[in-house]
């Protein structure tokens, strides 16, 4: 199989990422209500159905803003505007979905934490849309660097690079069983579990961005990377929490 992989259909070429981009959304959903309905959902159906209305407007809106950022138009024009409407990110859907549930809990008074029960079904939904990713090689931005790593990889310009796509899919195997490890063994708080989701996942892709050709930096870092360090830091009483409890064990171990 040749990447970019471009298969025919009656004659049409298939775009593969955007296939698999609306299967994320479906199949990440039919996860979430089967989650839903094994669960004791503390939140009415009500209140759960406006802070998915928040999150999808949320994400809508900061993926957009992300992707621009990374890729800023400076100038005005039909193939820009275009070339706007179409480029997104995960990464700014991500933290615009955070902000826009939190915005939208505080419209409607909702005080229950709402992000567990997203979390595996988002964890599915970025695996496969990599896997488009992946596919789309060097037709979409989300390859590597050239490298002599023998992971390198032809991405449809004949040059080796890092398959960054990949890599995320195996950090996200690994993500989806820890996370699991976790809720089966550990006692969390309502909330923890997506907590730890989003600061594991920002953590993972701002040492990612590293291995990526990106062109556009302020500070020496990729508009995505300042935002993982934003988001970092909005759960940064979440991590200095932990760090305290382990330096508070470590203490107590070698006493």
């Amino acid at each position: 199989m040749d990447i970019p992989f471009e298969p025919q259909l009656f004659g049409y070429a298939i775009n593969v990422h955007l296939v698999l981009e609306y299967l994320a959304f479906f199949v990440a959903f039919r996860y979430y209500v089967v989650l839903r309905r094994k669960s004791s959902d503390r939140i009415s159906s009500n209140n759960r159905l406006s802070i998915i209305l928040g999150a999808a407007l949320g994400a809508l809106i900061g993926s957009r803003v992300v992707g621009f950022l990374e890729n800023p138009v400076l100038t005005i024009s039909q193939e820009n505007l275009i070339q706007l409407l179409n480029t997104k990110t995960i990464m700014g859907g991500l933290f615009g979905g955070l902000l826009g549930v939190e915005l939208m809990k505080k419209y409607i008074g909702e005080t229950q934490s709402s992000g567990d029960l997203f979390t595996f079904p988002i964890i599915l939904g970025i695996f496969i849309g990599r896997i488009g990713c992946f596919l789309s090689g060097t037709n979409e931005f989300t390859f590597g660097k050239e490298t002599s790593f023998f992971a390198g990889m032809d991405l449809g310009d004949g040059l080796l690079r890092h398959p960054t796509s990949l890599y995320e899919m195996v950090f996200l195997v690994l993500l989806f069983y820890g996370l699991k490890q976790l809720q089966n063994k550990a006692t969390l708080k309502n909330g923890d579990l997506f907590k730890w989701f989003m600061i594991l996942y920002f953590g993972f892709r701002f040492f990612i961005e590293f291995l990526k050709p990106n062109v556009f930096y302020v500070f020496g870092l990729s508009t995505i990377q300042i935002l993982c360090l934003v988001c970092l830091l909005y759960y940064g009483n979440t991590i200095v929490k932990v760090i305290k409890i382990r330096w508070f064990c470590n203490k107590n171990v070698f006493k």
